[in-house]
């Protein structure tokens, strides 16, 4: 699964979970609403969000990714085509 898809079901999942706790727990009131909650699920989502990031890149070498193509040769020595690497 790309990491693109990833966050995408974990802010869908977020979202699923957040609004039924709200529409249960919550009784019908007009009064504003506090920072308290909504700052410590912001700072919740960027943790988790960071921490799946961060394990699912590749380790930087000298701080860049070096990448570039290279020529591919089968057994017998015959070209067969262009890869991309990166080192």
């Amino acid at each position: 699964m790309s990491i693109k898809v990833k966050l995408a079901a974990l802010a869908l999942a977020t979202l699923a979970v957040t609004g039924s706790i709200a529409a249960t727990t919550s009784q019908a009131e007009a009064k504003p609403l506090g920072w308290g909650w909504g700052v410590g699920a912001g700072i919740a989502t960027a943790a988790v969000v960071g921490a799946e990031v961060a394990a699912s890149n590749d380790p930087y070498y000298y701080g860049y990714h070096r990448c570039g193509w290279v020529a591919q040769y089968n057994a017998f020595g015959q070209y067969i085509g262009r890869v991309r690497t990166c080192y």
